[in-house]
Protein backbone atom coordinates (compact mmCIF):
# COMPACT_ATOMS: atom_id res chain seq x y z
CA UNK A 1 0.00 0.00 0.00
CA UNK A 2 1.36 3.39 -1.03
CA UNK A 3 0.40 6.41 1.11
CA UNK A 4 0.85 9.98 -0.09
CA UNK A 5 1.06 12.47 2.78
CA UNK A 6 0.27 16.04 1.79
CA UNK A 7 1.20 18.70 4.34
CA UNK A 8 0.47 22.27 5.25
CA UNK A 9 2.01 24.36 8.00
CA UNK A 10 -0.92 26.30 9.46
CA UNK A 11 -2.52 23.22 11.01
CA UNK A 12 0.55 21.75 12.69
CA UNK A 13 0.62 21.26 16.45
CA UNK A 14 2.35 24.15 18.21
CA UNK A 15 1.99 26.64 15.34
CA UNK A 16 0.20 29.53 17.01
CA UNK A 17 0.90 32.76 15.11
CA UNK A 18 0.38 33.99 11.56
CA UNK A 19 3.97 35.29 11.42
CA UNK A 20 5.45 31.86 12.10
CA UNK A 21 4.16 30.31 8.85
CA UNK A 22 6.31 32.62 6.70
CA UNK A 23 10.01 31.92 6.22
CA UNK A 24 12.27 34.55 7.75
CA UNK A 25 9.79 35.56 10.44
CA UNK A 26 10.24 34.91 14.16
CA UNK A 27 9.01 31.45 15.05
CA UNK A 28 9.24 29.98 11.55
CA UNK A 29 12.08 27.57 12.29
CA UNK A 30 10.21 26.13 15.26
CA UNK A 31 6.97 25.91 13.24
CA UNK A 32 8.97 24.11 10.55
CA UNK A 33 10.15 21.62 13.15
CA UNK A 34 6.67 21.19 14.64
CA UNK A 35 5.25 20.09 11.30
CA UNK A 36 8.10 17.59 10.90
CA UNK A 37 7.25 16.12 14.31
CA UNK A 38 3.59 15.72 13.31
CA UNK A 39 4.70 14.13 10.05
CA UNK A 40 7.01 11.67 11.74
CA UNK A 41 4.19 10.54 14.02
CA UNK A 42 1.98 10.00 10.96
CA UNK A 43 4.73 8.19 9.06
CA UNK A 44 5.44 5.90 12.02
CA UNK A 45 1.75 5.08 12.36
CA UNK A 46 1.36 4.44 8.63
CA UNK A 47 4.14 1.87 8.62
CA UNK A 48 2.85 0.27 11.81
CA UNK A 49 -0.54 -0.03 10.11
CA UNK A 50 0.93 -1.90 7.16
CA UNK A 51 1.94 0.71 4.58
CA UNK A 52 4.65 -0.47 2.20
CA UNK A 53 5.61 2.97 0.89
CA UNK A 54 5.05 6.47 2.28
CA UNK A 55 5.70 9.67 0.34
CA UNK A 56 6.05 13.00 2.16
CA UNK A 57 4.87 15.99 0.12
CA UNK A 58 5.43 19.67 0.90
CA UNK A 59 2.04 21.29 0.35
CA UNK A 60 2.83 24.61 2.04
CA UNK A 61 5.13 25.78 -0.70
CA UNK A 62 8.90 25.82 -1.14
CA UNK A 63 10.57 24.84 2.12
CA UNK A 64 7.38 24.30 4.07
CA UNK A 65 8.61 20.87 5.10
CA UNK A 66 12.13 20.20 6.40
CA UNK A 67 13.05 16.87 4.86
CA UNK A 68 16.23 16.73 6.94
CA UNK A 69 13.94 16.22 9.95
CA UNK A 70 11.64 13.66 8.33
CA UNK A 71 11.74 9.92 9.07
CA UNK A 72 14.16 8.51 6.50
CA UNK A 73 11.78 5.64 5.68
CA UNK A 74 9.52 8.14 3.88
CA UNK A 75 10.28 9.06 0.30
CA UNK A 76 10.60 12.72 -0.62
CA UNK A 77 7.78 14.01 -2.81
CA UNK A 78 8.30 16.05 -5.94
CA UNK A 79 9.02 19.76 -5.40
CA UNK A 80 6.24 20.46 -7.89
CA UNK A 81 3.10 19.47 -5.98
CA UNK A 82 1.05 18.40 -8.98
CA UNK A 83 3.81 16.17 -10.33
CA UNK A 84 3.46 14.00 -7.23
CA UNK A 85 -0.34 13.95 -7.39
CA UNK A 86 -0.05 12.55 -10.93
CA UNK A 87 1.77 9.46 -9.66
CA UNK A 88 -0.30 6.46 -8.48
CA UNK A 89 -0.98 5.88 -4.79
CA UNK A 90 -3.68 4.13 -2.77
CA UNK A 91 -4.74 6.66 -0.16
CA UNK A 92 -4.03 10.20 1.02
CA UNK A 93 -3.14 11.62 4.43
CA UNK A 94 -3.35 15.39 4.97
CA UNK A 95 -1.21 16.60 7.89
CA UNK A 96 -1.40 20.19 9.16
CA UNK A 97 -4.63 21.16 7.44
CA UNK A 98 -6.45 24.47 7.86
CA UNK A 99 -10.08 25.27 7.09
CA UNK A 100 -11.33 26.97 3.94
CA UNK A 101 -11.70 30.73 3.58
CA UNK A 102 -14.65 32.14 5.48
CA UNK A 103 -14.75 29.53 8.25
CA UNK A 104 -15.46 31.07 11.64
CA UNK A 105 -13.04 30.36 14.51
CA UNK A 106 -10.64 28.61 12.17
CA UNK A 107 -6.95 29.35 12.66
CA UNK A 108 -5.63 31.18 9.57
CA UNK A 109 -8.56 30.09 7.39
CA UNK A 110 -7.94 30.66 3.69
CA UNK A 111 -8.10 28.96 0.31
CA UNK A 112 -4.89 29.22 -1.70
CA UNK A 113 -4.36 32.97 -1.31
CA UNK A 114 -5.62 34.83 1.75
CA UNK A 115 -4.89 38.06 -0.17
CA UNK A 116 -6.90 37.44 -3.33
CA UNK A 117 -9.24 34.40 -3.13
CA UNK A 118 -12.58 35.14 -1.45
CA UNK A 119 -14.53 31.98 -2.30
CA UNK A 120 -13.82 28.91 -4.41
CA UNK A 121 -16.59 26.49 -5.42
CA UNK A 122 -16.76 23.19 -7.25
CA UNK A 123 -20.24 22.34 -8.57
CA UNK A 124 -21.67 25.01 -6.31
CA UNK A 125 -20.05 23.72 -3.11
CA UNK A 126 -17.59 26.00 -1.27
CA UNK A 127 -14.33 24.09 -1.16
CA UNK A 128 -10.94 24.62 0.47
CA UNK A 129 -7.51 23.10 0.14
CA UNK A 130 -8.60 19.88 1.83
CA UNK A 131 -11.27 19.41 -0.82
CA UNK A 132 -8.85 20.31 -3.59
CA UNK A 133 -6.35 17.67 -2.46
CA UNK A 134 -9.13 15.10 -2.23
CA UNK A 135 -10.26 15.86 -5.78
CA UNK A 136 -6.69 15.51 -7.06
CA UNK A 137 -6.52 12.17 -5.25
CA UNK A 138 -9.73 11.13 -6.98
CA UNK A 139 -7.74 11.02 -10.22
CA UNK A 140 -6.34 7.72 -8.88
CA UNK A 141 -9.56 6.75 -7.06
CA UNK A 142 -7.63 7.32 -3.83
CA UNK A 143 -9.60 8.38 -0.74
CA UNK A 144 -8.52 10.71 2.05
CA UNK A 145 -8.23 8.44 5.09
CA UNK A 146 -6.55 10.65 7.70
CA UNK A 147 -6.45 14.39 8.47
CA UNK A 148 -4.84 16.49 11.20
CA UNK A 149 -5.30 20.20 11.86
CA UNK A 150 -7.32 22.52 14.03
CA UNK A 151 -10.86 21.72 15.14
CA UNK A 152 -12.37 23.60 12.20
CA UNK A 153 -10.26 21.66 9.68
CA UNK A 154 -11.30 18.38 11.28
CA UNK A 155 -14.96 19.38 11.07
CA UNK A 156 -14.47 20.28 7.40
CA UNK A 157 -12.80 16.93 6.73
CA UNK A 158 -15.71 15.02 8.23
CA UNK A 159 -18.20 17.15 6.26
CA UNK A 160 -16.45 16.29 2.99
CA UNK A 161 -15.18 12.76 3.56
CA UNK A 162 -17.50 11.29 6.18
CA UNK A 163 -16.38 8.94 8.92
CA UNK A 164 -12.59 8.78 8.73
CA UNK A 165 -9.64 9.22 11.05
CA UNK A 166 -8.90 12.77 12.22
CA UNK A 167 -6.86 14.36 15.00
CA UNK A 168 -7.45 17.96 16.12
CA UNK A 169 -4.24 19.43 17.53
CA UNK A 170 -5.59 22.89 18.42
CA UNK A 171 -8.64 25.14 18.49
CA UNK A 172 -8.95 28.43 16.64
CA UNK A 173 -9.87 31.53 18.64
CA UNK A 174 -11.03 33.95 15.98
CA UNK A 175 -8.75 33.75 12.96
CA UNK A 176 -5.33 34.82 14.14
CA UNK A 177 -4.89 32.98 17.41
CA UNK A 178 -5.45 29.49 18.74
CA UNK A 179 -5.24 27.24 21.75
CA UNK A 180 -2.73 24.46 21.12
CA UNK A 181 -3.37 21.11 22.76
CA UNK A 182 -0.62 19.15 24.48
CA UNK A 183 1.79 18.33 21.66
CA UNK A 184 3.03 15.04 23.08
CA UNK A 185 -0.52 13.78 23.48
CA UNK A 186 -1.47 15.06 20.01
CA UNK A 187 1.42 13.25 18.37
CA UNK A 188 0.62 10.03 20.12
CA UNK A 189 -2.94 10.41 18.82
CA UNK A 190 -1.59 11.09 15.32
CA UNK A 191 0.54 7.94 15.38
CA UNK A 192 -2.29 5.75 16.60
CA UNK A 193 -4.88 7.26 14.22
CA UNK A 194 -2.54 6.86 11.24
CA UNK A 195 -2.02 3.21 12.18
CA UNK A 196 -5.78 2.65 12.45
CA UNK A 197 -6.43 4.40 9.13
CA UNK A 198 -4.00 2.24 7.17
CA UNK A 199 -4.94 -0.96 8.95
CA UNK A 200 -8.67 -0.43 8.36
CA UNK A 201 -8.07 0.50 4.71
CA UNK A 202 -6.07 -2.68 4.15
CA UNK A 203 -8.77 -4.73 5.89
CA UNK A 204 -11.62 -3.22 3.85
CA UNK A 205 -10.83 -0.49 1.29
CA UNK A 206 -14.53 -0.08 0.49
CA UNK A 207 -15.00 1.68 3.86
CA UNK A 208 -13.30 4.75 2.38
CA UNK A 209 -14.72 6.50 -0.68
CA UNK A 210 -12.80 8.89 -2.94
CA UNK A 211 -14.25 12.40 -3.03
CA UNK A 212 -15.38 12.63 -6.67
CA UNK A 213 -17.50 15.59 -7.80
CA UNK A 214 -19.35 14.79 -11.00
CA UNK A 215 -17.61 15.67 -14.26
CA UNK A 216 -17.71 17.90 -16.14
CA UNK A 217 -17.53 20.15 -13.09
CA UNK A 218 -17.99 23.88 -12.73
CA UNK A 219 -15.33 25.86 -10.90
CA UNK A 220 -16.31 29.31 -9.66
CA UNK A 221 -13.68 31.55 -8.08
CA UNK A 222 -14.60 34.87 -6.53
CA UNK A 223 -11.73 37.22 -5.81
CA UNK A 224 -11.61 39.98 -3.21
CA UNK A 225 -11.18 42.67 -5.90
CA UNK A 226 -12.16 43.19 -9.51
CA UNK A 227 -8.57 43.73 -10.64
CA UNK A 228 -7.66 40.21 -9.53
CA UNK A 229 -10.42 38.91 -11.81
CA UNK A 230 -9.15 41.20 -14.58
CA UNK A 231 -5.68 39.69 -14.30
CA UNK A 232 -6.99 36.11 -14.19
CA UNK A 233 -9.03 36.56 -17.35
CA UNK A 234 -6.14 38.26 -19.14
CA UNK A 235 -3.72 35.42 -18.35
CA UNK A 236 -5.97 32.39 -18.76
CA UNK A 237 -8.21 32.01 -21.83
CA UNK A 238 -9.99 29.00 -20.30
CA UNK A 239 -11.69 31.28 -17.77
CA UNK A 240 -15.02 33.01 -18.31
CA UNK A 241 -15.97 36.22 -16.51
CA UNK A 242 -19.36 35.70 -14.84
CA UNK A 243 -19.33 38.59 -12.40
CA UNK A 244 -17.27 41.64 -11.42
CA UNK A 245 -15.06 39.52 -9.12
CA UNK A 246 -15.95 35.98 -10.27
CA UNK A 247 -14.49 33.72 -12.95
CA UNK A 248 -15.75 30.34 -14.17
CA UNK A 249 -14.08 27.27 -15.63
CA UNK A 250 -15.49 23.94 -16.84
CA UNK A 251 -13.38 21.02 -15.64
CA UNK A 252 -13.16 17.60 -17.27
CA UNK A 253 -10.09 16.32 -15.37
CA UNK A 254 -9.70 16.02 -11.59
CA UNK A 255 -6.13 17.32 -11.85
CA UNK A 256 -7.29 20.51 -13.56
CA UNK A 257 -9.46 22.14 -10.90
CA UNK A 258 -7.44 25.32 -10.36
CA UNK A 259 -7.84 28.45 -12.52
Amino acid sequence: MRILICTDLEGAAGVETMESVFRGNPGFEEAYAELARDMNAAIEGAFEGGAIEVVALDGHGPQGLDFDLIDTRALRGDKQLMNEFKKPYDALFYIGAHAMAGTQNAFLDHTQSSMSWFEYKINGRPTGELGQAAIWAAYHDAPVIFVTGDEAAVTEAHNFFGDMECVAVKRGIGRNSCETYDKKISRDKIRRAAERAVSSFLHDPSVYKPYKPSLPAEMLLTYYRTDYADAAIASNPSLERVGPRTVRKIITDYLDILP
